[in-house]
């Protein structure tokens, strides 16, 4: 069945704003910010009968969508959504020691090493893993054909890559901000990226 698929990234938080490492093991609500971008996606979408909401389980992802969610769309928490774990590095602030490690991290990953991570925290191959449990549910044979879907920055681009087919390696050509939109068709087999780094909906936020 074709579906149509709409990705954001939930909307800020203080750590965000601040520069500070947020993962997985950071359970973070939005700032004052974040519910404006929130209700910014919600006036300019509000129109779209979504049929499911998938969001990650972790709350800043809820907060953002939260109106969709009161209004009755069903809405499933998918643990396979979180973000990328950090490790020992989440909670920290950006510092130039900081700074340079993330920087040869992801100078590998774009090397196709794949399985490096920090300690304690998660590969994008280990967080392909999850997300292809929450893609077995996305493409199965249903009623759903309008889907929202509120995660994290660094999986979003991993899920991204998944959904096109796309080397892992080449994560960081999907650019983001907070609440940008992704949206892409789907017609049985396989997707297509429709819009592509939207953020039309925070044109009117000072």
């Amino acid at each position: 069945m074709k579906k149509t698929i709409y990705i954001i990234r939930h909307g800020e938080t203080d750590l965000n704003k601040l520069g500070i490492v947020q993962g997985r093991g950071m359970d973070t609500s939005l700032n004052e910010r974040g519910l404006e971008q929130a209700e910014a996606f919600y006036q300019a979408y509000k129109q779209i009968p979504f049929d499911k909401i998938y969001t990650s389980s972790l709350k800043r992802t809820h907060q953002t969508v939260q109106k969709y969610i009161d209004s009755g769309i069903p809405w499933v928490q998918y643990p396979g959504l979180d973000e990328l774990g950090w490790g020992i590095h989440e909670g920290q602030e950006s510092t130039e020691e900081l700074t340079s490690h993330f920087h040869n991290l992801v100078t590998q990953w774009r090397a196709g090493e794949l399985h490096h991570k920090f300690e304690r925290g998660e590969s994008p191959l280990e967080v392909k893993e999850r997300q292809l449990i929450v893609l077995e549910h996305l493409i199965e044979e249903n009623s759903d054909q309008n889907i929202l879907i509120c995660m994290h920055g660094r999986a979003m681009r991993l899920f991204l890559c998944l959904l096109t087919n796309r080397p892992l390696a080449e994560m960081d050509e999907f650019p983001h901000s907070n609440t940008t939109l992704y949206k892409l068709g789907y017609d049985g087999k396989e997707f297509q990226i429709l819009e592509f780094n939207n953020t039309h909906h925070l044109n009117k936020l000072s």
